[in-house]
């Protein structure tokens, strides 16, 4: 597999880059792509673009598989977890959550 590269696609993305590949080739136009996709045109112009400009790894979104932004740093959730232990060792996270 030399060469190939993996790309991991939700079902709904797989979908959106058939119909995208459609109008690359031309078999039906950005507007019809766009009622089928249930998308502005507008939307369907900017996907095709970035397919044509990186590829079939453009129809992924690009926030996939970094951490949130909103997600509590591991020392702090740690610190939480050790905390509530120690005065309440027989609770779980959510009844601890409460007292």
């Amino acid at each position: 597999m030399q060469g190939k590269e993996i790309i991991k696609m939700r079902i709904k993305e797989l979908k959106r880059l058939k119909v995208v590949h459609e109008t690359l080739d031309r078999h039906i136009t950005q507007k019809t792509a766009a009622l089928i996709l249930e998308l502005s045109e507008r939307q369907v112009r900017r996907i095709v673009r970035r397919i044509r400009q990186e590829g079939e790894r453009g129809i992924v979104h690009r926030a996939r598989g970094s951490p949130s932004k909103h997600k509590i740093p591991v020392e702090i959730k740690d610190r939480v977890i050790s905390l509530y232990e120690e005065k309440y060792e027989d609770f779980g996270p959510t009844f601890a959550t409460e007292k």
